[in-house]
């Protein structure tokens, strides 16, 4: 597995926006954040562009994507915002140009389709965290979720346990793997194609948003039945934020589906859409433990 280039102070980083523009207040708020790390901040020329041909668009943002890549100035490429249709854009893009130019790969929800596409086919550590727009504007950033960047200028690896947030056991165990997963949507959606995720030998994330439980439980069971859960080494549940009537629902859900699981299952991390979000190493080497409940991250950046 290729890691990317840690990042230095003055280094030119691009955001793209391959699921969607973002609103332009909260993208100016990202994007001061990101310069207050001491990076230099461009974004794709596509990114504000709103077609009602979707092709276009698709063609618009890989074009951008690869621009990113290509440009030997850019050190790391972060995603604006999640939306919908990163999907479209799976088959267009040239993996081996990324494997060429390897370099840090940013983002979550919409992106989950892209972050393992990436992974699997480019064979590069890929990073499902906080976006530029939606999470690091002013109304949404905390100074955790801001401090989620810091490993990818130190290497450091990442040790999760309770000191983030209560994490609470739903199947016993300790498993190694590399990290992979994402949104479970997302997981879903790649069921049967080229990009379906690999859990083989992984410590898998699983993370959602305002799905009702019965749709959580249906995508889990979709997976279990496409053979994703067979050889998994661990599950790590992140957000699955959703409205107070679903949260008992979902709570159940959750722990009923793996409560018989031969592999270590842990809940409650903070990855996906939540506030504080942590970033996290996709495809990097990654150790689940529940004595106590406790995620151990390589660091995804050399």
């Amino acid at each position: 597995m290729i890691k990317p280039r840690a990042l230095q102070k003055g280094d030119r980083v691009a955001v793209i926006a391959p699921a969607g523009s973002p609103d332009r207040d909260h993208y100016t708020q990202g994007k001061r954040v990101l310069e207050g790390m001491g990076l230099k901040v461009v974004h794709g020329r596509h990114v504000f562009d709103e077609e009602k041909d979707s092709a276009a668009i698709v063609e618009k943002r890989v074009a951008d994507l690869h621009e990113a890549f290509r440009d030997p100035a850019i050190r790391g490429v972060f995603c604006a915002n999640g939306g919908f249709g990163t999907a479209k854009m799976a088959p267009m893009i040239d993996y081996e140009r990324i494997r060429r130019h390897p370099k840090i790969f940013w983002g979550y929800s919409d992106i989950t389709y892209l972050l393992n596409a990436i992974q699997k086919s480019a064979d590069l550590i890929t990073f499902h965290g906080p976006m530029v727009a939606s999470d690091l504007n002013d109304e949404q950033r905390t100074w955790e979720t801001e401090s989620s960047f810091s490993p990818l200028f130190t290497k450091e690896s990442m040790i999760y346990d309770s000191h983030q947030s209560v994490l609470h056991t739903l199947s016993h165990g300790t498993g190694e793997g590399h990290l992979v997963g994402g949104n479970l949507t997302l997981l879903t959606n790649g069921l049967g194609t080229p990009y379906q995720v690999d859990a083989s030998g992984a410590i898998l994330l699983i993370e959602e948003v305002g799905e009702p439980a019965f749709l959580v439980d249906l995508k889990l069971t979709h997976l279990k039945q496409a053979g994703v859960f067979n050889e998994v080494q661990g599950v790590v549940l992140g957000n699955f934020y959703s409205d107070s009537d679903e949260d008992y629902k979902l709570r159940e859900v959750l722990q009923n589906f793996f409560a018989r699981a031969p592999f270590p299952v842990v809940e409650n991390f903070y990855f996906g859409h939540c506030q504080p979000h942590y970033g996290v190493p996709i495809g990097g080497k990654a150790k689940l433990t529940t004595s106590p409940p406790q995620l151990v991250l390589d660091a995804g950046v050399m």
